[in-house]
């Protein structure tokens, strides 16, 4: 229940998409932007909170990674990221 309430809170799952999707360190301005420029504040409450879970981790220089962690709830999300495409293509 722990993680549904972390992946159910606002901007969490599109903030670990772009992580993803980037693929290598992202700053936190770019991130911001990638996010349709969400709040400062909700995104940097969302980095600490992935960041406790060890979901994401940041580099020496600032930037936001995936852990390894981060990398697995990615390939385990596969199957609702494959069922949302089949949403989204329906008819009407």
């Amino acid at each position: 229940m722990a993680a549904l309430d972390l992946l159910g809170r606002r901007w969490t799952l599109r903030v670990i998409w772009e992580l993803h999707q980037h693929a290598t360190p992202i700053g936190f301005r770019d991130l911001r932007r990638r996010c349709d420029d969400m709040s400062s504040s909700v995104l940097s409450t969302r980095l600490t909170e992935l960041r406790e879970s060890d979901i994401a981790a940041q580099t020496p220089d600032g930037a936001w990674q995936l852990t390894p962690l981060g990398g697995d709830l990615v390939t385990a999300m596969g199957p609702l990221s494959e069922w949302s495409r089949v949403w989204a293509e329906r008819p009407g």
